[in-house]
């Protein structure tokens, strides 16, 4: 889906894009608009990608984007409709052109635009605490409950039936009906996204929001980082305990459970149906198939296939890891 949020200062023509990199301008088709940045899967004719790790050469393979930031060594996976700009450093890059379309993406300084509830269109229309606030461009849905000393800050749809506990701060964030937020969430905040450059380290914008199907509940303490470059998303029925972090760019699918404190690290995809124990730990960038379980206090270091029972750390077959642990 398009943002519905961040504001796309574009388009922008290649050269101004080359000069941005400071790049020489070496290319015959440097007046062609370029018009958004996105991701290898969901980037488009006159758009520009980019490409880091052999990891994503599938991706990059069949990439419709126009143009793409890559090195060397990576760009002959290309294919011929998508003109590579060679880099030292494609993340460095690629969040320095991300800046450049999506400006508003890259800090989350207070919002200043809240009003307490009472002063706002909701007073009449939603159950409230004390001390709630509302920032701009917010909808809430029908029957609807808000707890004490909330803040729904700016860029924030919410379904209808939905209840969100005290002490919560919302933003960026799209939630479905029928949601259960309670006590002292963070949701849609900026992710932990730097790079190390020689004078300081350079945050990488989030241009994406977090998204919550319908019929989830989140629990107390739990923080849902936005995506940087795609969206983070809770699928329908899914349930999270106590103190969980999701990073950017995850995908959960439906049907899931995970157990408090858990960590799930960035742009990593955990499949339906998915049972998580207590304190598991996910890195980033795998994929998690459909009906997995993952035992509590995992370290999950690599994909695990659908219908698999995992078990310790480096997380392995659950009949393995007992085998080798009597």
């Amino acid at each position: 889906m398009e943002n519905p949020f961040f504001k796309n200062n574009g388009p922008f023509e290649l050269r101004d894009i080359l000069k941005e990199l400071n790049l020489e301008n070496n290319l015959n088709n440097e007046y062609q608009n370029i018009v958004d940045i996105k991701d290898l899967q969901n980037s488009k004719l006159n758009e520009i990608t980019f490409f880091h790790s052999k990891k994503y050469n599938a991706a990059a393979n069949i990439t419709k984007a126009s143009f793409c930031i890559t090195t060397k060594n990576l760009k002959n996976e290309l294919p011929k409709s998508c003109v590579p700009i060679l880099v030292d450093n494609v993340l460095v890059s690629t969040s320095i052109v991300t800046a450049k379309f999506y400006p508003e993406s890259i800090n989350d300084d207070f919002d200043n635009t809240v009003n307490n509830i009472d002063n706002t269109e909701f007073n009449n229309k939603v159950k409230y605490g004390k001390n709630v606030l509302i920032g701009q461009n917010v909808s809430i849905g029908a029957n609807c409950l808000i707890g004490h000393n909330t803040i729904i800050e700016k860029n924030v749809s919410i379904g209808d039936n939905c209840s969100i506990g005290s002490n919560t701060i919302i933003r960026n964030c799209l939630i479905k009906n029928n949601v259960r937020i309670l006590d002292n969430c963070v949701i849609g905040k900026h992710g932990f996204g730097f790079f190390p450059t020689q004078n300081k380290n350079l945050r990488y914008p989030h241009m994406g929001i977090v998204i919550i199907e319908e019929n989830c509940e989140i629990g107390c303490g739990s923080t849902i980082d936005r995506g940087s470059m795609s969206n983070t998303i809770i699928g329908k029925n899914t349930y999270l305990d106590n103190q969980i972090h999701i990073a950017h760019n995850v995908k959960i699918g439906e049907n899931s459970i995970i157990a408090g404190q858990v960590g799930i690290a960035g742009s990593s995809i955990i499949g339906n149906n998915v049972k998580i124990g207590g304190q598991a730990g996910i890195s980033g960038h795998l994929k998690i198939g459909n009906n997995v379980e993952i035992a509590g206090g995992s370290g999950v270091i690599k994909d695990i296939p659908d219908n698999s029972k995992v078990m310790g750390y480096p997380a392995k077959n659950i009949r393995e890891f007992l085998k080798e642990n009597r």
